[in-house]
């Protein structure tokens, strides 16, 4: 089996697919995550740019506006079906490219001014190992500007809490183990960082609202279908899932509303900084 095999199974199967058939939804939930991102990646005129995790290609869009005409930018996924919306999403720009491949084990040339990425670092098997292979990308001094989450309890908490206990025993969840919180731990992620030879490393929380939808049924909808709890869901039948569904739904009728009417939830970010 190749390292990450499993994230690549993962992405290619289901997940990627509604991630794709939600991905406007998705972007407008990560618009907060997104908007603090950019502003620590600070992009210039004329940068070249790796996008790693691109998915469905959002990230690598507005690198791209920022950079401009004399920018590139490469996005890199292991999922066909995001990358196949990516794509579809950049025809006609010239200053975009995508690549399927795994990020931790493509062989790169140090030709990037930024590494930059939206949730797509916390799913290496060996972060380490692909930390110091993405360092590879970077020009002397490039930069790294990444967002990821910050531990579970802080983030989509009571969805998960309404659901765990109308599920079968989970087995004891190894917190490291490729997934969204894998790099949750601040002081374990500066020690991989500064271990494959980042500098610079900077480290700041990032809160936010997500929303979710303006009807309890789609914040039911979009809070079992994508992020921790359908993570968890997966692996039980439809009856476990249904359960949880009405559960969950039934939660968000109490829930606060923004003045716009949205139902949201907090989420609890890490915007990490380096240099190579």
């Amino acid at each position: 089996m190749t390292a990450n095999a499993d994230q690549i199974e993962y992405w290619n199967g289901p997940p990627g697919e509604k991630w794709v058939k939600n991905q406007q939804v998705m972007d407008a939930s990560l618009a907060s995550a997104t908007a603090g991102l950019l502003s620590l990646a600070a992009i210039k005129p004329g940068e070249r740019i790796l996008d790693i995790g691109c998915g469905s290609g959002q990230i690598s869009l507005l690198a791209a506006d920022a950079a401009g005409a004399a920018g590139q930018v490469t996005g890199v996924d292991i999922s066909r079906p995001l990358l196949a919306l990516a794509r579809r999403r950049a025809e006609g720009r010239a200053n975009i490219g995508f690549i399927e491949a795994d990020a931790a084990t493509q062989p790169f040339v140090p030709e990037h001014d930024l590494l930059i990425s939206r949730f797509g670092v916390m799913f290496f098997d060996d972060p380490p190992r692909a930390f110091a292979n993405l360092r590879k990308a970077a020009k002397p001094g490039g930069r790294l500007a990444f967002v990821c989450w910050r531990p579970v309890a802080e983030n989509a908490a009571m969805p998960f809490a309404i659901a765990k206990p109308l599920m079968p025993p989970l087995p004891p969840a190894d917190p490291h183990a490729p997934g969204p919180f894998a790099l949750a731990d601040a002081d374990r992620l500066r020690v991989i960082l500064a271990g494959t030879g980042f500098g610079d490393i900077t480290i700041t929380r990032h809160d936010g609202l997500m929303p979710m939808g303006t009807t309890p049924e789609q914040a039911g909808i979009q809070a079992t279908s994508l992020g921790p709890t359908a993570r968890a869901l997966r692996t039980f039948g439809e009856d476990v899932q249904a359960r949880v569904l009405a559960a969950v739904t039934d939660a968000f009728r109490a829930y606060p509303r923004t003045e716009d009417g949205m139902i949201s939830c907090r989420i609890a970010c890490w915007l990490v900084g380096a240099r190579a």
